[in-house]
């Protein structure tokens, strides 16, 4: 390792969590720009992210210098159906970020919901508040609204509330609550400490149940509420601080932000009648 390398090494703070802290991208993400050469620290491109950094230092990502970190700052979005969680998509297809109000700043989101889950999905400017919040140790449920084709009775849930096994992955088990049954349709309140890639949808159609709409309805304490769908809303800094305990000055009562970019049309009844998008009041400890 260099010289100038080995004497900060003890010194700041990681290449990876400062461009995290600074909203570049998460931790993880950061590491793999840098393996690809698209970082460089004081005029040298870096090939490991085994670097301490200072506030003197001068980062650039992709020839850009990156600016001072903000403030961490967390917001409730209501996703709706038809769109991908991801930066950039191969196939074309609309994006969560396409659909974000330009007044935004650069945003990552907390986990992700596919592109026929819709609900809430929570966007933070800060990597390594996102991934405390996306860690299975921070011990939070994820509740989801599920409406599936198929009967359902105590003996078909109790797999998943025991934890069941699927494709060679074994899922923990989930908090599985009986809503109605509607015709031939079942809704359900599926509770998740972890979520594996579409793990709601192949854990029941595993016990005969086809998932035809998904529904988040909270992320820990935060919750879905009745926030119009396609619209942002920022949490407050007293809330961030009793729960994350992340002290900030008190800024002007968020405003729920209004999507840019089509409109996604919502059809008539599709919510099934008796049926609330609200989160429940208690949290999701």
């Amino acid at each position: 390792m260099p010289a100038h390398m080995e004497k900060d090494v003890k010194k700041g703070e990681r290449i990876a969590k400062k461009l995290a802290r600074a909203g570049v991208a998460s931790r993880r993400e950061v590491e793999r720009m840098i393996e690809a050469g698209r970082v460089s620290v004081n005029g040298k491109k870096l090939d490991s992210p085994a670097l301490n950094v200072v506030e003197s230092d001068n980062i650039l990502v992709d020839g850009r210098p990156v600016a001072a970190a903000q403030p961490a700052k967390l917001w409730r979005y209501h996703k709706p159906a038809g769109l991908v969680t991801t930066a950039r998509d191969e196939k074309g297809r609309a994006t969560v970020f396409d659909r974000l109000p330009p007044e935004l700043p650069r945003v990552m989101s907390v986990g992700r919901l596919d592109l026929t889950s819709e609900g809430l999905l929570l966007l933070t400017n800060d990597g390594e508040l996102k991934r405390k919040l996306e860690l299975p140790s921070t011990g939070w449920v994820r509740k989801y609204r599920v409406r599936a084709n198929g009967n359902a009775s105590d003996q078909r849930l109790k797999p998943l509330r025991d934890g069941i096994m699927v494709g060679g992955v074994q899922f923990m088990p989930m908090s599985v609550e009986f809503d109605k049954q509607s015709g031939a349709n079942v809704w359900l309140t599926i509770g998740l400490r972890e979520g594996k890639n579409r793990e709601i949808r192949r854990a029941l159609e595993e016990v005969g149940l086809i998932v035809n709409r998904l529904i988040r309805v909270s992320y820990g304490p935060f919750q879905l509420g009745d926030l119009a769908r396609g619209a942002v809303e920022e949490i407050r800094p007293k809330i961030l601080r009793d729960q994350l305990g992340i002290q900030r000055e008190p800024d002007e009562k968020p405003q729920a932000l209004k999507p840019r970019g089509p409109r996604v049309r919502v059809q008539s009844g599709r919510n099934s009648p008796g049926v609330s998008l609200r989160g429940k009041k208690r949290g999701g400890r």
